[in-house]
């Protein structure tokens, strides 16, 4: 198992799917990468050598926001809403649904821990 920017890859898939492990790196992200770096998309992540490994980490960490800082970067945005008293801000903190989704129905998940609702009288 490969080790980048502190992440445990897997190593028996495809090196395309094994970067899109790491926190803010996707499809397009991970083909984009592999080609930079002149690698085989379709190599086995635990084929990558040393080198590899560290050319990955320098370009992660130099051209790239993933993991931890782009975990700190999305809190710092909600943080932020909620202190200039946003509408956003607010159903942050009300826990719920933030871009427009219904809320009569389908944002159970959202809203915490299970609340029960009364079934229809006869």
């Amino acid at each position: 198992m490969p080790r980048v920017i502190g992440i445990d890859i897997p190593g028996n898939k495809r090196l395309v799917i094994s970067l899109t492990y790491i926190y803010g790196i996707g499809n397009a992200l991970a083909a984009e990468i592999v080609e930079k770096l002149r690698l085989d998309p379709n190599m086995r992540a635990q084929q990558l050598s040393g080198e590899d490994v560290s050319r990955l980490n320098a370009l992660l960490q130099s051209e790239y926001v993933v993991e931890g800082d782009l975990r700190r970067q999305v809190q710092n945005n909600i943080k932020r809403l909620i202190s200039i008293h946003s509408y956003r801000g607010l159903r942050h903190r009300l826990g719920l649904p933030v871009r427009g989704q219904r809320t009569s129905t389908n944002a159970r998940t959202r809203k915490g821990r299970k609340k029960t609702i009364a079934s229809k009288k006869k």
